[in-house]
């Protein structure tokens, strides 16, 4: 999104700006959506909210100890270990929607930032 902003300085053009705006708007929807749509999916999964903090957690502490892929597996294993014990070993339904989760969440930011680009390249073209 920065280099749109920059490059609408730069332009300082109508056009400009217009792709800088729809570009902040497009990269703060998939920023919220990105939160908001795995998060109802797992709430409706009906596991407990400390377990999904106490998973985040885990996944920021993993995403340092395995860079970039620590982050995503320790989530869905602090979800897999809490949802064994409170459910007698039948663990793999909230797994597999937190995984589920995880998908929808990087398609999610993938598409925004897709769409921020596009943006970029339409204004460039029509600039």
């Amino acid at each position: 999104m920065i280099a749109v902003v920059f490059w609408a300085l730069e332009e300082d053009t109508t056009l400009g700006w217009t792709v800088a705006i729809l570009a902040l708007v497009a990269g703060t929807a998939a920023t919220y959506l990105k939160y908001q749509r795995p998060g109802r999916r797992l709430k409706e999964s009906g596991i407990p909210t400390w377990v999904l903090v106490l998973a985040v957690g885990a996944g920021i502490v993993g995403f340092f100890v395995i860079p970039v892929l620590g982050g995503p597996i320790a989530f869905v294993l602090t979800i897999y270990l809490f949802e064994m014990r409170k459910r007698d070993g039948r663990a793999w339904p909230s797994t597999l929607n937190a995984l589920k989760a995880i998908a929808q969440s990087i398609g999610i930011e993938f598409a925004g930032g897709v769409a921020i680009v596009l943006l970029l390249a339409a204004g460039v073209w029509l600039g």
